[in-house]
């Protein structure tokens, strides 16, 4: 796997990127659904391409071959994410859970907060607080080691301390959680 280091294969790459980077990253937002991700799976591609370029220069369809790596590259993001459900499903309660007397402004704004932080701080304040698991679960949920749950919820619980302007945002969490989730059938955003 050696990148090809001469002038004119630099050349020809940089042509290749800059006439198909749009249109593969329009392949992935329409094959994964997520505009965020779509930028990031074609650069990942290209630069896969670039990693082999000197077999896909020669390949008699270089944008068919680029079309693939794309393609896969989303296949593989689509299954990394239905695992995830899969895992976060396993920690869900099968049990409806009904609140009396909801504190509806309350549950909006901490619903609110949670979407404002990066997925990883979302997930592991839900699974801690929401869902009461213990680190190692969280990280066995999300796929990350111990340490990046306690380091993300510590960050993400202080976000949700400035952004809701409480001492001890952890019980809103929770609090907002089972409450929301009567609302909703017990699933939440």
């Amino acid at each position: 796997m050696g990148t090809v280091v001469d002038d004119a294969a630099s050349v020809e790459f940089h042509a290749f990127f800059e006439r198909h980077y749009a249109e593969l990253s329009r392949l992935a937002h329409l094959l994964t659904g997520e505009a965020d991700a779509a930028d990031d799976l074609a650069a990942d591609a290209l630069l896969a391409l670039w990693h082999r370029w000197d077999r896909v220069r020669a390949a008699d369809h270089p944008v068919a071959y680029a079309r693939g790596v794309v393609a896969n590259l989303a296949r593989t993001r689509i299954r990394g994410a239905v695992r995830e459900r899969r895992r976060i499903a396993l920690f869900w309660p099968h049990r409806e859970e009904r609140t009396e007397n909801p504190d509806v402004a309350g549950v909006v704004d901490v619903q609110e907060a949670l979407r404002r932080l990066p997925f990883r701080k979302r997930a592991c304040v839900v699974l801690r607080h929401a869902f009461d698991l213990s680190e190692k679960d969280t990280a066995l949920a999300l796929g990350v080691s111990v340490g990046t749950v306690k380091s993300q919820t510590s960050k993400g619980m202080a976000e949700l301390q400035r952004l809701l302007g409480t001492q001890r945002p952890e019980r809103k969490v929770h609090a907002a959680m089972a409450r929301g989730g009567a609302e909703s059938g017990g699933r939440n955003r």
